[in-house]
């Protein structure tokens, strides 16, 4: 079934990326929905979900929706408003305005701020954390400073620099939206992510710590904010007896029943946050030999939640790699390895592993956005990486790095198999 180069024995059932952990508590909450009833976008499971979350991120409000791209659009519109006005209706609350915005993340955190007409400009990556670099934001406010909106990603859950980013951002009057969707229950100085943004948005999709099969919260300290976005989120219904309708709206309210199964999730945030940890780390200990290393943050200041194990391979171990648009090619050296080889060695022993996020500004949708480097330059897209010849950080991160399978449920025989397989990648 599997080419295996590499001689260790496939796993029968596959060691997934990340897969939902259930505890059983959450049929409790589902049946409790389905017995009262409440099966649409109210109830007491929603109620408890936005309380909770709240509560862990300590903010005010929490307001629960379908998904974390539904959080992120309406903290963008929201953001939008408070800074520009209330758009005239076919317009969004950003429309012509730029936003500056992570480089290297998933194009769900972008995607909101193109639905309200904004202009994304990505700021280059640093690889301290693998997060936005305080630097390059500085740089792209002297060249932008007009700007007053900052999208901001945690990546893979370690968090980036935030008090170097925040006084950035305060120090030009901007706001802050943090997307936190892979970094729920990550702190940075003893504070949650989504605690630091005038916004935030947290996510409860089947990959993430804690799960809903999908569903998210948009998080804030603003009441008015907050009541906002559940009237965007409930189709912008005016407090009337009949559909009365000033403004657009959006189905984006959370169900109830999703909102069950989150409920039940939540006691097990902090297990499961150790369980990654211990991936985490015995990825970084058992590879210690080999010329790899794990994605970084600040041990002084930041927890993450090590949603995911990433590694970077050093310069001088990689053999071959080009990539196109949509395909990859190596030349196998021995001692050297790259990503592709490794994510093609874990998947045949039905493992599954994953590139870095490949930058925004490497996007072929972005390719007319201004990319903002540390060093004050504005650069566009370019496709090819050619060996040895680094454009910018992010792009060498996903050049050189991978995701490593970081199921909480893996035992360590198969993490050792899976550490096996990455080692005879440089044999």
């Amino acid at each position: 079934m599997f080419r295996n180069r590499s001689n260790v024995e496939p796993f029968e059932s596959k060691i997934w990326l990340s897969s939902p952990t259930m505890h059983g508590n959450e049929l409790q909450y589902i049946t409790e929905a389905y017995e009262t009833n409440w099966m649409s976008t109210v109830g007491t499971n929603i109620n408890e979900v936005e309380r909770i979350a709240a509560q862990k991120a300590e903010v005010k409000y929490a307001v629960g929706v379908s998904c974390c791209t539904a959080a992120l659009h309406l903290c963008v519109k929201a953001a939008g408003e408070k800074l520009y006005g209330k758009p005239d209706i076919g317009h969004g609350a950003v429309e012509g305005k730029r936003v500056f915005c992570s480089d290297v993340t998933f194009g769900a955190t972008l995607n909101p701020v193109i639905y309200e007409g904004g202009i994304p400009v990505f700021i280059e990556t640093e690889r301290d954390t693998w997060n936005m670099a305080p630097e390059a934001l500085e740089k792209a406010f002297q060249i932008y400073p007009e700007v007053k909106l900052v999208v901001l990603v945690h990546l893979y859950g370690f968090p980036g620099k935030l008090d170097e980013l925040k006084a950035v951002c305060n120090r030009y009057g901007a706001l802050l939206i943090e997307d936190a969707a892979e970094s729920m229950g990550a702190a940075y100085k003893g504070r949650q992510t989504g605690s630091f943004g005038d916004y935030a948005a947290i996510s409860y999709n089947g990959n993430k710590i804690i799960t809903g099969s999908s569903g998210g919260c948009l998080l804030t300290d603003d009441m008015e904010v907050a009541n906002k976005a559940r009237k965007w989120s409930t189709q912008s219904r005016e407090n009337a007896s009949w559909y009365q309708h000033e403004e657009v709206g959006y189905n984006y309210r959370m169900s109830n029943v999703i909102a069950g199964v989150v409920r039940g999730q939540y006691p097990y945030l902090e297990e499961h946050i150790a369980q990654k940890k211990a991936v985490w780390e015995r990825y970084r200990d058992k590879l210690e030999s080999l010329p790899v290393s794990m994605n970084p943050f600040e041990e002084d200041k930041a927890v993450p939640n090590y949603w995911l194990s990433a590694i970077i391979i050093d310069k001088e171990a990689m053999c071959k790699q080009v990539r196109s648009e949509d395909e990859a090619l190596y030349i196998a050296e021995y001692g050297k390895s790259c990503p592709t080889e490794i994510l093609e060695e874990i998947g045949n022993i039905n493992a599954e592993g994953r590139p870095i996020w490949k930058p925004m500004h490497m996007q072929p949708m972005y390719k007319m956005n201004a990319f903002i480097t540390a060093d004050g330059n504005i650069r566009g897209k370019t496709n090819a990486y050619i060996d040895g010849d680094v454009e910018d950080v992010g792009a060498d991160i996903f050049h050189r790095g991978l995701c490593l399978p970081s199921d909480n449920k893996m035992t360590e025989e198969q993490q050792d198999r899976i550490i096996e397989v990455i080692k005879r990648c440089f044999e």
